[in-house]
């Protein structure tokens, strides 16, 4: 006996249901297996940020948009690509590339060197010492196009914050009073202020978070 299906249009038609219900279920399908993959993917990579995530789903085959991958991390507390944390601000009359090498070598000391550094054009990162250090300690220096600002567009966001909420704000009549206060709002920054794009947590605890999600160094002992 031939069997014959029935079409979408009429079992639609049959049933009084819209086919756009229909579409809407076979999409909802395809997020979930897109989030639990995601999901996956976050805890086995988990120093990798929204756009590396997103290469790899991609990479699978799976149709997805950057930004829908970095909505669902948000949603699911997964690893951004960073923190937002400001980890220094150097203040003086000029700030010529070694002063730039200076401060990098500090924060190595304590927080390790990076995968690679997002800059503008300045004089300070273009400069010789700058690339050399760079290359020789095997972090990428990574340039944004000239006039194109938004491609760093985390550090444009906080250059604004950091100009109406400081800058703008006081009047600076020494040096060091500049770096005093400076200071104080960058620990204010760090560690008080809820951020939205970390779902209102401070930069510090955030960072917090992220520490304790990453995987533990085996303890050697000594056996005796």
């Amino acid at each position: 006996m031939q069997q014959h299906g029935i079409s979408e249009r009429r079992a639609c038609r049959l049933t009084g249901l819209a086919r756009s219900t229909q579409r809407r279920k076979q999409r909802l399908v395809v997020a979930d297996s897109v989030a639990e993959r995601l999901k996956e993917l976050a805890r086995e990579r988990q120093r990798f940020g929204y756009r590396r995530l997103t290469a790899l789903l991609r990479r699978e085959g799976r149709q997805v948009n950057h930004k829908r991958i970095y909505g669902l991390c948000g949603d699911f507390g997964l690893v951004d690509e960073d923190t937002r944390e400001c980890l220094a601000i150097e203040a003086d009359t000029s700030l010529p590339g070694l002063r730039v090498i200076r401060v990098l070598e500090q924060l190595a000391f304590t927080r390790g060197l990076p995968e690679e550094i997002h800059v503008d054009h300045g004089p300070e990162f273009v400069s010789r010492a700058l690339r050399a250090w760079c290359e020789e300690r095997r972090v990428l220096l990574r340039y944004i196009e000239p006039g194109r600002p938004m491609q760093n567009g985390h550090i444009e966001s906080f250059n604004g914050r950091f100009r109406d909420e400081c800058l703008n704000a006081n009047w600076f009549l020494s040096l060091p009073r500049a770096r005093v206060t400076i200071e104080s709002w960058r620990q204010d920054y760090n560690g008080v202020r809820p951020h939205s794009a970390l779902r209102y947590q401070t930069p510090n605890e955030f960072a917090a978070l992220i520490a304790q999600q990453q995987p533990q160094p085996l303890m050697m002992g000594k056996l005796s």
